[in-house]
């Protein structure tokens, strides 16, 4: 059911119920039911208990194998069911995604296939896995031993101060990376400009003689299609003028030969005889009209011919000058251009360049003065990210600290070491030039001190396995108060854990589980005592999990389970009244 506020109107919270689970390693077919509070998934070695994990997982976008199939499947199928109230960040992105919510719930599933392909759904509607991993962010906190090994990550600890802090360090980073970006490319172009000085002068020179050899011929745009036409008619000149002469003559008459009959002679008496009879009959008047511009047209033709044949320039002193001109246009097209127009564009493209070349000397201050201005802003927001941090730190390790006492830790004292490294190719910050990059200046390791008197020492040296389980769980705690999700699961952080500490983990468990969903995946009575519900994963002989092999464990199987748990038997009489205590700690504690 979804869980509610005590008192007061009813408020739906975001609760993953349940989730069905087939052929997915030792698995058949089982359904694992959640509670809204906190529940610990237990059982044997090898029975499966970590299937739980990899099925959440997957439901959150996580990577699908082919070997998670069950030996014998065509796939393995994961079901969840989440109830969320409308208008989340989940919601409202699910539904852009075209999904549906069934009586407040969304529906999740993950298909993956023998030979390895991966399909999603959510609420009813195909989507990529991505957008499930989107979900996941806002949904569930995953939490196991890699994430532990993850926390000895320096970078992963200056992350967690981050995620801490929020906003007082979220704002400062944000400029502090527009600055960043913003120097590493004026120092990308810087290093390009001077590390290629020689080639760019190599390339100004070339561009250079380029140009001078087309100022010096001075090409005109279409120049070279009229050149090759002026060639063409002077090299045919002779035949050009011997073919007007007789066309004129053929139109107009031969002076030579006056008896000659010539077109016009013939046009002219032809509309003489019309015009002798064309008063009789209007259609033979039209006739003789058309005739008249005939007559015209062909005095025209004959006028433009005679004028072309007189005009045609045979001298060969013009073809050499022609021939001489298209051999200095060639010389260009053969380097720079297809034709003339190709040519010019070269020259015009070619001169930007130079003045781009010819500026490098003016770039090269600007960019300098660029760089320093902006190392002198990144130095101050350096030290504001710095100063941001360093108080978040005191807080969160404060925190963290609080939190280790309620684990069996009283006198553990956590603190953070924030340091920068000094690099003569750095930033200034508080008179010192250190080392920068995409996050600041800053390097942040988290310091444990486990008992009085002991110096505080990386957690990676300082803390046993147990330890470092405590400051995890510690962590997550203190997160959940300041930037909380729905549900957490933890994978065994409780390992290297036992006696009262494992208690006090426990204990520390139902309480966060007060105001999120919590799923622990345990060895340890001691917190499975303290669990609202308790699931116990075993295995059928066939060595499968089926779907009784899921069970809610109440009452005297709970005693039964918390006896194996402590002792390895169910039916020692010492065991089962541990098992009880502890219920009853827990229940008293509740």
């Amino acid at each position: 059911m979804p869980r509610t506020e005590p008192g007061g109107p009813r408020k739906v919270f975001t609760v993953l119920e349940e989730m069905r689970i087939r052929s997915l390693g030792v698995i058949d077919d089982a359904v694992v039911e959640l509670s809204p509070g906190f529940t610990a998934v237990t059982g044997e070695t090898g029975a499966g208990k970590t299937m739980v994990v990899t099925s959440l997982g997957l439901l959150l976008g996580g990577r699908a194998d082919a070997a998670l199939v069950r030996i014998g499947a065509e796939k393995a199928v994961v079901e969840g069911r989440i109830t969320m109230p409308s208008g989340t960040s989940a919601v409202v992105r699910a539904e852009e995604a075209g999904a549906e919510l069934d009586d407040g719930a969304l529906l999740i599933s993950r298909t993956v296939s023998a030979e390895g392909r991966s399909r999603a759904h959510l609420g009813g509607r195909s989507v990529p896995v991505g957008l499930l991993a989107e979900l996941a962010d806002d949904l569930v906190a995953v939490h196991g031993q890699t994430d532990q090994q993850g926390l000895l990550k320096l970078s992963r600890q200056r992350q967690a101060l981050d995620r801490y802090a929020g906003d007082a360090v979220a704002v400062p980073l944000a400029k502090y990376t527009e600055a960043y970006r913003r120097l590493r490319a004026v120092s990308v172009e810087l290093d390009e400009i001077t590390t290629r000085a020689r080639e760019r002068a190599q390339e100004a020179d070339m561009l250079r003689y380029g140009l001078d050899e087309i100022a010096g011929v001075e090409p005109r745009a279409g120049e070279d299609v009229e050149l090759a036409e002026e060639a063409e008619r002077l090299g045919h000149a002779e035949a050009l003028s011997s073919a007007a002469t007789a066309a004129h003559a053929a139109l107009a008459g031969n002076p030579e030969d006056p008896e000659g009959i010539d077109a016009t002679t013939l046009v002219a008496g032809s509309q003489r005889a019309l015009d002798a009879v064309r008063s009789y009959d209007p259609a033979l008047a039209a006739l003789a009209d058309r005739i008249g511009e005939i007559g015209i047209l062909l005095g025209d033709v004959a006028g433009e011919l005679a004028g072309y044949a007189d005009d045609l320039d045979a001298d060969p002193l013009r073809l050499a000058a022609v021939e001489e001109r298209r051999a200095a246009l060639t010389a260009l097209t053969r380097k720079y251009g297809e034709n003339v127009a190709a040519v010019l564009a070269w020259a015009e493209q070619s001169a930007s360049r130079l003045t781009e070349l010819d500026g490098d000397d003016e770039r090269i201050d600007e960019l300098t003065a660029e760089r320093d201005a902006l190392r002198a802003e990144l130095g101050g927001l350096a030290q504001a990210l710095t100063d941001a941090r360093a108080d978040a730190a005191e807080r969160f390790a404060a925190a963290v600290t609080a939190e280790l006492a309620s684990l069996a830790m009283p006198h553990a004292r956590v603190s953070f070491d924030i340091r920068q490294t000094e690099a003569a190719d750095g930033v200034e910050v508080g008179g010192r030039t250190v080392a920068y990059g995409p996050a600041g200046v800053d390097e942040v390791e988290l310091l444990l001190a486990p008992h009085p008197g002991a110096p505080p020492r990386p957690i990676a040296k300082g803390a046993s396995g147990g330890e470092l389980s405590r400051v995890m769980l510690a962590v997550e705690v203190v997160f959940a108060g300041t930037d909380p999700v729905p549900t957490y699961l933890f994978d065994e952080v409780d390992a290297g854990v036992g006696g009262k500490a494992a208690v006090e983990i426990g204990r520390r468990l139902a309480r966060l589980a007060k105001t999120a969903q919590v799923v622990v995946v345990t060895h340890l009575p001691q917190v499975a005592a303290f669990a609202d519900r308790q699931l116990l994963v075993e295995k059928t002989n066939d060595g499968s999990v089926t779907r009784s092999g899921v069970k809610v464990l109440e009452g005297e199987d709970r005693v039964r389970e918390l006896s194996r748990m402590l002792a390895g038997q169910e039916d020692s009489e010492t065991a089962r009244a541990h098992a009880e205590e502890l219920l009853a700690t827990a229940r008293a504690d509740g």
